[in-house]
């Protein structure tokens, strides 16, 4: 566990989150993952719609599956004016408010476009301007809308935020994207933790990157009916609820630092999830505990009911700042749910009955 975040890994963990992954339009991101996962599993696959997961062991014909997405929130081009403005709408759940004077990168069939998000100085504004989505607009240095498709720029062109990466006290990771690419780097390192030091699993494992989760969880349905495990584990990101403006009271206390996080959920098995917190116990790791009393709003609200039932469950990782460009999360929560799901891996015997009994 030691080599988390040393050389290969985090130089993985650099370009994975640089890549440009918006809601279907994934590739980039998970050709980057294949190439860093293709070592630590026995074969890799894409379904249809990009996809992709390595498979460790697949002799068994129980199937354990260890799951994250890949996709981002992110911008599309809607309109563009006679003046070479760019207008646009939303790719999943971007926050609009933090969009004014942002730099950009808009991605055409001629390569990436540099641009920002204008505003205009306080101090000339007739009135106070309303952050509405339909009032951002993109510059690109373009003096009519001839010269913004001279660039490649066309409607429905993927536009993400610049990429900066940085690492704050020693001890937090800030990057665009971390929801949720630390999903798919955690999973990645747990597969490379699995083949080092297990000669051979009682089970099939699957570890995948899905596609289309910001936009409706649809490519983690997809997969789900595409592989049917008999076991699924989630990892996402959820928020650290000590940041203000997030009420407790609705949410809960989730904090960046104490350690993964276990939902309480209809979609999440209770016998699976009592499971994992004997495995946390019995290694000491600490973790939180949060109730999501209806949705996690994660893909487990739809594995779980694919193929006619999947025992899963969902480990989430506390993360500030969500669907911002300074998402932020602990590198020790990181390495705890690493460490955790290894562990959960570990313990669970071939065709381990989890099921409830009358």
């Amino acid at each position: 566990m030691n080599n988390i975040f040393k050389e290969k890994s985090l130089s993985f963990l650099k370009k994975y989150l640089k890549s440009f992954t918006p809601s279907g339009y994934e590739i980039e991101g998970q050709r980057i993952w294949k190439k860093y996962l293709q070592n630590y599993v026995d074969e890799i696959k894409i379904d249809n719609y990009g996809t992709t997961f390595g498979i460790i062991n697949n002799k068994e014909d129980y199937k354990i599956m260890i799951e994250a997405h890949v996709d981002e929130v992110s911008w599309s081009v809607k309109y563009i004016s006679e003046d070479g403005l760019i207008f646009v709408s939303k790719n999943g759940g971007t926050d609009h408010l933090i969009a004014n004077s942002k730099e950009v990168e808009i991605y055409t069939e001629k390569g990436i476009i540099p641009g920002v998000f204008g505003i205009t100085a306080i101090h000339t504004r007739t009135k106070e301007i309303p952050i509405k989505v339909e009032d951002l607009f993109i510059d690109v240095g373009a003096k009519n809308k001839k010269e913004v498709k001279k660039l490649g720029i066309k409607i429905g062109c993927n536009i993400s935020y610049k990429y900066n990466f940085n690492i704050l006290n020693k001890k937090y990771l800030v990057s665009k994207a971390l929801d949720n690419k630390i999903g798919g780097f955690i999973i990645a390192e747990v597969a490379r933790i699995i083949k080092k030091t297990i000669n051979k699993l009682p089970y099939s494992l699957y570890i995948v990157n899905s596609v289309q989760e910001e936009i409706g969880l649809r490519g983690a349905k997809m997969i789900a009916n595409n592989i049917k495990p008999d076991l699924s584990i989630i990892i996402d990101v959820c928020p650290d609820t000590t940041t203000p403006f997030i009420s407790q009271k609705k949410y809960g206390k989730i904090k960046s630092g104490l350690g993964p996080v276990i939902t309480y959920s209809p979609a999440v098995h209770n016998n699976f999830r009592d499971f994992m917190i004997k495995i946390a116990n019995k290694n000491k790791i600490k973790f939180q505990k949060l109730l999501s009393s209806i949705y996690t709003g994660t893909d487990t609200d739809v594995i779980a009911y694919s193929n006619y039932g999947i025992i899963s469950s969902l480990i989430s990782i506390p993360l500030k700042y969500l669907h911002t460009t300074v998402e932020m999360i602990n590198m020790d929560d990181v390495k705890n749910t690493i460490f955790f799901l290894v562990n959960i891996l570990k313990e669970i015997k071939y065709k381990h009955n989890f099921k409830y009994s009358l």
